[in-house]
Parts: C-alpha cells; structure tokens; sequence
C-alpha cells in the first residue's frame, strides 16, 4: 500500500535517514558473482588535507552515476572509495599547525611526527568520508582504502624492488626541481608554469689572456656563481677560433674554459651561454659531456651557500641585488632588458622552483612509457574526450625519468637501507638486519619517502589486493572506468597506465573519462586567494545534495569546465520540488484505491502517447550514458518529468480523475504510478535521495529502488501513430495558449476554437484536452473555414482560428498594446542613443555595451510582437 508524502519536500529530513536504509541493507556492497558481469570503479582517493570541494562534489556525482547505473542493470558494481595520504600536502599542513605551536619537526623526531600525521588522517580521513556520505555515494564502504595502510604499503614495496631488480630504479646525481619552501624535490608533473616579470642581464666575461670578453644574458645573476663553462655552438663562425680559450669568471675568479655544444641556439641572443652545471637540467647534460665540474651554491632554502664565497648566507634575491650592483660597479654589466617569462612554481606552494644537483631515486621512464603510449593507440584505453590523447602522447613521448625521491617524512619510506661497514646499497621486500655483502649489521634505511603519485599509480589494482592473487582482483580488475579532472592526466592517468601494464600485464582501465573544472559564475578558477570557493556541504545543508548533484552535471560536456552559481542550485531545488507535488498528486489520486503497478488493458492515446515517449526516453538515457554524455541525459530527464509528464499528462488526467467513469479514471491512476515509479528509475542515479524516497511511497515491487531493474527500450511500448496525433493536438493547443498570452487574455475567457485540417479525426479526438488546455468550449473541424476577423494560429498540419469578438474587447486592446509599444519604443531610442554614443561606447566597459546592445535587440523583437498583434485587430 502506499504512504503520504509530507506537504514540502525536506531534503534534510530525507536524506540522512534514506542513506541509513541504503547502508543496513547493503545495497553498496558487490562480491564476485559469476552470474553477473563485473563493473569497476576505484575512486580518485581525495587527499586527507582538509575537506572536499565542487570538483570533488562533481567527480563523485559522475562516478555515482555510473555505479548506480550498472548496478540498477544488473552488474556486480564495485565501487572502492579511499583517501591518499597526499605527503607534501599533509606534510605541510601538520608542519603549519605545530609552528603555531612552537615546535619543529626536528624538535619531536620522526616517531613523534609520525604519530602526529596519522591522528591527522584519522580526523580528515573521517571528515571527508561524512562529506562523501552526505553527497549520497554509493561506495562499498566495506573496502574502503588508504594509500598508506598496510595492503598498499606491501604493492609499493613489491613494485618498487621488482623495479629496482629490473634496472629501472636507480639512485644517482641529477638535476631535480628543487621547492625551497616544501623542502623537497618534485617531479616535473608538479611543476606549473607562470609568466612572470623579469630581466636579461647582459654581462661581459673578460679572456685571462687579456684579449677581449664574451657577451652573454642570464636571467638569474645569482647562479653564475656556480657558473663552469661558457658555451658556443661547434657550426657558430664567429666563435670557431676562441673554443678552448679561458675565461675569468666575473666577482668569482675562477678560470673557466670555452666549449663548444649543439645545446647551443646560433641565432638567439649573442649565440654564447653560462654554464651552470648544478643549476640548470641542459647546462647538467652540457656539463657531462664535456667533464666540467658541478658547482652547488644553494641551500635547500633557496639561500647561498658556502661555495658562493662571501654571498654565503644571503638570500636568492639578497645576492642576486648584490651581484648586480657589483657587476654594475666593475664594468662587467652590459645592459638590463626587461622581459616576460615562464617561470617553473611549485604546484602546491606557488612558490618558485630552483633546478638543483642532487642525489635522488628515479625511475628509468622510457622503456615503461612505450607501451603505455601504445595502449591509447590501440584502443585498449578509450580516451573521453578523444582530443585528451594529444595531451597524453605530447607527455610521454617527450618523458624525463621520474625522480621519485622526497625529502619528507610523512609517505612510503624508501626500502633501501645502507651498510655503514662497506657502503653496499640493500632494496628488500623485508626490513634487512644483515648486509649481504660484508655479513655487517651496521645498516641504516634511506631517510626519504616516495613521491605521493608513486603509491596513488597502483591504486586500480593494489586495492583489489594485489600483488596477492585474490578473487577481487581476478574478477574485478582490470577496473572499466577512471573519471577525473584533465588537470592530473600526467600526475595519475599515465602513470597508472604504465605501472598496471608493467605489474600485471593489463591496463588499468578500458576508459577514461576527463570532466572539466567547475568555475565560478563569472568563469573564474575557485581559490582562496579569491575567496569565491564554495563548501558542497553548505549546498547540500541549504539545498539538499539532490539539488547540488543535479547542477553539476546539469549542461555538462566532455572535457569542458562548467560554471557553478546559486540560481542554477535554486532551479534544481525547484526541479525536485515539482517531481514531489507531482508525486503527491499521485498518492491523493490512489489514496483508498487499489492500484497496481501495471499498465491498464485498455489505453486511450495520450496514454499511449507518454507511454511512448518514455520509453524513446529510456532509450536515449542508456544511450547517453553509455557516451558519458551526462550533461544532456540530465536535460532530457528535466524535460520530460516537468514538460510532458507534469505539465501535459498530469493535466490531461485531470479529465478522467475528476470524471464520472471509474474505469476511466483507474486507468489512468495506473498510467501514473507506472510512468512515475519507471522515470523515478531513470533519475534515480542522477538524484537518488528523492527518488528512493518517492518510490517507497508508490505501489511498487521489490524492496528498494536502488536494486530496481533501470528501464530500457521495450518494443511493446512504442506507439508512434499515437505520438503522431498527440504532437499535432500539443502544438495546437501551444499555438492557442500562446496567442491567448500575447493578447493578454485570462483564462476564464473561454472561446470556441475552428481547425482546418486534413486530419480531422485526430484533432476531433483531442476535443477535451483543448476545452481543458486551450480554454475552450466547443471546437469545430472541417478541412477549411471561411471566418471574418479571426485570429489565425498555424501550425504543421492545421490552421485554429478563433473569433476576435470572442477573443478581446478590441478597443481596450488595441489601447493596452498602443501603451505598450509607445514604452517598447522609448526604451529602444535610449538604448540606439547609448550605441551611437562615441564616448560611451570607447569608455563603458564591454560587458556593459554587449548588454545594452542585448537589450536593445529584445526590445525590437517585443515592438515587432506587439506590431503584429496590432496587425491582427485590424
């Protein structure tokens, strides 16, 4: 039997309560069944650094969707949430929080911060799983896992030796990027790139024969203290005789030879650079092929250190001021040309990155990027939107190993441990106590973790409890589908392509589908710095989070950002609130009858017309879904529930629900519940609190709509004459309402209504929907009409004429749009005046002219309206 629903819809009330049903029941639980076909998602693991933002909000809704979806088709739907322990981040924030506390890492230790990190993880981790659960995803809480807990903790360390056994791991001196403000190395993916103001120095480097000087330009003054060598290119005519001369480094003294390097551009600049070997990852490869030296003179803080002479201590930008005054003082200085460049920021700080000598791990990338690119070309990873493969390909193909070494205690600690007795290197699987080597027990493990993205790269497959072979990981993996942001293609998506392929043979995932950012109203990227972030849970306590997941994917396309405002939550708020009063029009309807949820024997064309437009309905749903086209299922659930279900064949019904024909009126109770508790079916991933909450309430079958079949294309049900006839009475009908708006009439004023027309039994079928839609009393239909002073609505197959006399008091009328105009006319005028104005239109900002220029078009369009219903009184 079915149960009222409250007289307003309280998403507050709803929800909580719904997800407690959807927990106690299991219903996000999935085990390998035979029976059915796998479905995988893995979640991209939020990291434990705070709360959840609109990009998180969307990415959960999408992959919600998807889950719910297959799971509602009958596959056994996997979806594994988790958090990633994000080192730097976290790291940073912990190190914040106890600076406000006066304490150091160095201070408390490892142990100590360690213990510290991991009750950070329990309060964050927890929060966002609240956050999660208040979106209403639909997770397999059960699995839920963490990028540090213990299964995972064993793959990064099985990976790591099986690489290192491999020849692809390494240890070595490189140039990495260096953030002086994390502390740590990062690895080309985390470098962002920003223009910045900036300067060429142009400086004089003297022969130590006394002979003359080179000419060159730095944009970093401060590094030639380090500076090994001046290059010139072999092919360069002007340069050929000088080659292996010395020169005298500037304020240094040091003697520096001339080489000669294909690294070199002729045509750029004066054609001769510094090189700082330490400093600068081309001037790093210059230097081993000529043996130069490799100078170091900065600190992990950016500042100068000893080998920097007497700059030692100051500051990258204290002696970069200091050099040049010096530079300037001693007749080195040529020239200072101001110039705009890309500068390579830390992406989590901002802050800039110093390229830095320094002894770090790495992965060798090219023999794994290889077949990583051939997997996308082949077709074994789908790419949604296909243009993200070019950004892929761009990446890997132009790859530089992987330095995956930090200098950070929070993250996995590098299994490699160092015999103090004879220097010998030991990578285990298990804590050594022995070195192989010498058989001494001195031994001391590497002090530095690994990159973040190193344990996140294996996650499709370490959470299925890889490198054990579970059933999980047999039936579930590889895993379907990957949805996330195109901002981490090179963080995560490719590396996870190349580790899966190297660890178990497979790809991750056979698609990947790339959303875009959410912006603010005015298209801008949400920061703190602007201070126009929004908190989902905000949304979700005021709005409901039916209403926030609806927006979000609401005019949505692949790879494209899409803008966020709180008119658009407002209009999904209003959306739910109609599917309610629409549902509970329903139950008053049912209230005291037995109604099945089963369609009537008998049923009249506008039954058969909604029939058949929800089920071309469910068609396209699966259709664009199956296309990740989440954006326009989304619009065309919006239409049909407000537009053709509630607004046409709600009203419709009315005609037999209030009549005297009981049989008439039961069948269409059963037209109702049976197109309400099916479309309750497709909308339900996309809004599942309001729609599980409705369902119950209906007569229905089953015990949850969460595990309800989603409806597909039924052949039984398609009906297109029906359809045909309904179209042609609708846009009618359309036609009338719309005249009838345009002149202003009420709705009491009732006419009669004469439709010429080929069709004639069709429209003669539609007689009471017109005297019910269409405000009329009587309509007449004959192939044409011969009528005085009508007002003609055309439309494909007929031409409704109404009376005028019956229609308006012509007088008042034609005073009440004369008003009208003369005001349309006014308002045009002032806004041609703006327009034509030189001074306005060169200093009014350009969002004001579009705006004016907009306003004056709508005015022309309402004169031309009023003129033509002018026309019709004639």
């Amino acid at each position: 039997m079915s149960r009222q629903l409250a007289k307003t819809y309280n998403p507050g009330e709803v929800e909580d309560r719904i997800y407690d049903f959807w927990i106690k029941g299991g219903y996000f639980h999935a085990e390998p069944d035979p029976k059915k076909k796998p479905y995988t998602i893995v979640i991209p693991p939020p990291n434990i650094t705070g709360q959840l933002h609109l990009g998180h909000a969307m990415d959960e809704t999408l992959q919600d969707i998807l889950t719910r979806w297959r799971r509602m088709q009958g596959y056994s739907a996997l979806w594994v949430p988790g958090t990633d322990h994000a080192s730097i981040a976290t790291e940073a924030k912990i190190v914040e929080a106890m600076r406000k506390e006066g304490v150091t890492k160095v201070q408390i230790g490892r142990d100590a911060f360690l213990k510290r990190a991991w009750a950070w993880k329990d309060k964050f981790g927890g929060r966002i799983d609240q956050q999660l659960r208040k979106l209403g995803v639909s997770c397999d809480w059960q699995r839920e896992r963490f990028t540090l807990d213990e299964g995972c903790s064993k793959a990064v360390r099985e990976v790591f030796v099986r690489l290192y056994e491999k020849g692809l791991i390494y240890r070595g001196e490189r140039i990495i990027n260096w953030c002086p403000h994390c502390k740590t190395t990062i690895s080309d993916a985390e470098v962002e790139f920003e223009e910045k103001d900036g300067s060429f120095w142009h400086v004089r480097y003297p022969f130590k024969d006394g002979s003359g000087y080179l000419e060159l330009a730095t944009t970093r003054p401060e590094t030639m203290l380090g500076d090994t060598a001046v290059a010139v290119h072999p092919d360069d005519e002007r340069y050929k005789d000088i080659v292996g001369k010395t020169l005298i480094l500037p304020l240094v003294g040091r003697e520096i030879p001339v080489v000669a390097d294909e690294y070199v551009e002729k045509d750029f600049g004066t054609g001769v650079v510094k090189i700082t070997p330490a400093h600068d990852p081309n001037d790093f490869e210059v230097g081993r092929r000529h043996h130069l030296e490799v100078i170091n003179v900065m600190n992990e803080d950016g500042s100068i250190n000893e080998n920097g002479g007497k700059y030692a201590g100051l500051s990258g930008m204290e002696a970069r001021k200091q050099i040049v005054k010096e530079l300037d003082e001693q007749g080195y200085l040529v020239s200072i040309e101001p110039i705009k460049h890309n500068v390579g920021t830390c992406y989590r700080c901002h802050s800039t990155i110093e390229p830095r000598v320094s002894k770090q791990w790495f992965v060798k990338m090219e023999p794994l990027a290889k077949p990583a690119i051939d997997a996308v070309r082949s077709d074994k990873v789908r790419f949604i939107p296909e243009r993200m493969e070019k950004i892929y390909y761009n990446w890997m193909e132009n790859i530089r190993d992987w330095c995956i070494s930090r200098q950070l205690w929070w993250g996995h600690r590098i299994p490699a441990w160092y015999c103090d007795d004879c220097g010998e290197t030991v990578v285990a699987r298990t804590d050594p106590d022995t070195c192989p080597k010498c058989g001494g027990h001195h031994l001391h493990q590497d002090e530095d973790t690994l990159d973040t993205w190193f344990s996140s790269a294996l996650w499709p497959f370490s959470v299925l409890g890889w490198p054990d072979k579970t059933k999980d990981l047999d039936y579930y993996f590889p895993t379907n589908t990957l949805v996330t942001g195109y901002d981490i293609i090179f963080f995560w998506v490719a590396r996870m392509i190349f580790s899966s392929l190297e660890q178990t043979g497979e790809v991750p995932f056979h698609t990947v589908f790339f959303h875009g950012l959410v912006r603010d109203s005015q298209g801008r990227k949400m920061s703190k710095s602007l201070g126009n972030g929004i908190d989902p849970i905000k949304v979700i306590d005021q709005y409901g989070a039916d209403a926030l997941r609806f927006t979000l994917i609401t005019g949505i396309s692949p790879g494209n950002d899409t803008r966020y405002s709180d008119e658009r939550v407002q209009a999904s708020r209003n959306f739910a609130n109609k599917i309610w009063n629409a549902s509970r029009f329903i139950l008053m309807n049912i209230e005291g009858k037995n109604v099945p949820n089963a369609l009537p024997d008998t049923l009249t064309m506008e039954d058969k017309w909604i029939l058949d437009s929800f089920n071309r309905l469910a068609q396209e749903i699966n259709d664009n879904l199956e296309k990740f086209e989440f954006g326009i299922a989304a619009q065309k659930l919006h239409d049909f529930l407000w537009d053709e279900f509630c607004d046409w064949y709600i009203e419709i019904s009315k005609i037999r629900l209030q009549g005297s024909d009981e049989a008439a009126a039961q069948q269409a109770r059963q037209v109702l519940v049976w197109v309400m508790t099916r479309t309750l079916a497709l909308l339900h991933p996309f809004m599942p609190y309001i729609t599980e909450e409705i369902w119950q309430a209906l007569p229905h079958t089953g015990e949850a709509l969460i595990m309800a079949p989603y409806p597909a294309y039924d052949a039984q049900l398609a009906f297109p004459e029906e359809a045909d006839k309904m179209e042609s009475i609708m846009a009618a009908v359309r036609g009338v309402r719309n005249r009838r708006s345009e002149m202003n009439v009420a709705p009491s004023r009732k006419t009669a209504l004469y439709i010429a027309t080929e069709k004639q039994d069709t429209f003669r079928s539609g007689e009471e929907i017109f005297k019910r839609l269409a405000y009329t009393t009587e309509i007449q239909v004959a192939p044409s009409f011969t009528l005085d002073g009508a007002v003609t609505i055309v439309t494909s197959d007929a031409k409704v004429y109404i009376q005028m006399n019956e229609l308006v008091d012509k007088e008042a009328e034609k005073k009440r749009l004369n008003k009208e105009l003369a005001s349309a006319q006014k308002g045009y005028q002032n806004a041609q005046a703006k327009l034509q104005n030189e001074k306005f239109m060169t200093k009014a900002p350009e969002k004001v002219v579009a705006g004016v220029r907009a306003n004056a078009q709508k005015l022309k369009e309402r004169m031309d309206l009023i003129s033509s219903s002018l026309e019709a009184l004639k």
